[in-house]
């Protein structure tokens, strides 16, 4: 039986390769990638570092949360599909998401 490929070749089409480089941004719910917001805010008079717009599972939320809080090695907590954080860590968390897949919304 005749490889594809030598089947293209005879009838002169170019073969398509599969394309491996797939996107690995995270997507929501609606199969849109997700386009995260991080910024600051100061609240009682300390600055609270919000990264907002998740839509995945609380799950991976909680998981998330975890290793930012392992690595800043401060407090946090999931509110409302945002990720809360004492201290100004916006560079970090910026660059720690998009390592992880997600895709930043800059101005």
């Amino acid at each position: 039986m005749a490889d594809l490929k030598d089947l293209a070749s005879l009838l002169g089409v170019t073969p398509t390769t599969k394309d491996t480089s797939t996107d690995k941004r995270k997507r929501g719910y609606d199969g849109n990638v997700v386009r995260l917001k991080v910024r600051t805010e100061k609240r009682r008079g300390k600055v609270v570092t919000i990264a907002q717009g998740f839509q995945s599972h609380p799950k991976e939320l909680h998981d998330l949360l975890a290793l930012l809080k392992k690595t800043f090695g401060t407090g946090g907590q999931v509110t409302d599909n945002a990720l809360e954080l004492q201290g100004d860590h916006v560079e970090r968390i910026k660059a720690i998401l998009i390592e992880q897949g997600w895709s930043i919304h800059t101005k």
